[in-house]
């Protein structure tokens, strides 16, 4: 996939994308995938996250109580088109052999929900809120070990939204955890509704730098959390 030069910032980091090979030497992940998942023809899913003025006059978010089953469709309409793009032959023949059941058998048979453990080694799901982490982990079988760093985003820099998922990335690397050939799934998400998932390979380790926004606390880190 090539991806055109660009220039962004999280918080006070910036992070270059580039499809230069002279970038190459420098870089330190390589984008493999990318789907975008768009609910905004269903109006439900359009004004579940909205911005709006109250009867102040003050401008700020809406968020509906349809927001969690919402974001659980979308999900799903996400992962099933990355399925097939990693998990290994294995688990989609498990998911195919499942479908098809459901279909021509019996449709009250419980879904099967491939393992995407066995595709991806590091985790940056959307820090949106303790209900966003809980669910993801829920739906995708995760441990807590694959949320730490969604969590710890959360617990110190707050909800950042879809950023949330960059200070995720930089709390792996700040933990000395990214190694040559691992492979990490960015997951976020957006009004809209929107879904979109990123999938990257370290091409090399990462070693941690001071210039990662975690250099200067990791150390505390991981912190218990008290609901």
């Amino acid at each position: 996939m090539l991806i055109p030069n660009c220039l962004f910032r999280v918080g006070c980091a910036a992070v270059l994308l580039s499809n230069k090979s002279a970038d190459k030497r420098r870089s330190k992940y390589k984008l493999l995938h990318v789907v975008r998942t768009h609910y905004g023809s269903n109006d439900t899913a359009f004004k579940c996250v909205y911005q709006d003025q109250d009867d102040a006059g003050n401008t700020g978010v809406s968020l509906s109580k349809d927001l969690m089953t919402v974001v659980g469709g979308a999900l799903k309409s996400n992962i099933t088109t990355l399925g097939p793009l990693v998990l290994p032959i294995s688990e989609q023949l498990l998911f195919f052999v499942n479908l098809v059941a459901r279909r021509l058998i019996n449709s009250k048979i419980k879904p099967y929900l491939p393992d995407f453990k066995l595709a991806f080694d590091h985790f940056c799901i959307h820090a949106g809120g303790r209900a966003v982490i809980d669910e993801m982990e829920k739906n995708l079988q995760l441990t807590e070990e694959h949320v730490e760093a969604s969590r710890m985003t959360l617990h110190r820099f707050g909800n950042t939204s879809s950023s949330s998922i960059w200070y995720e990335l930089a709390y792996t690397e700040a933990k000395g955890r990214m190694k040559k050939g691992n492979r990490v799934w960015q997951i976020a998400f957006g009004s809209g509704l929107k879904c979109n998932s990123a999938v990257w390979v370290a091409v090399r380790t990462v070693a941690p730098s001071t210039d990662n926004p975690w250099e200067d606390s990791v150390d505390k880190y991981p912190v218990k959390m008290i609901y």
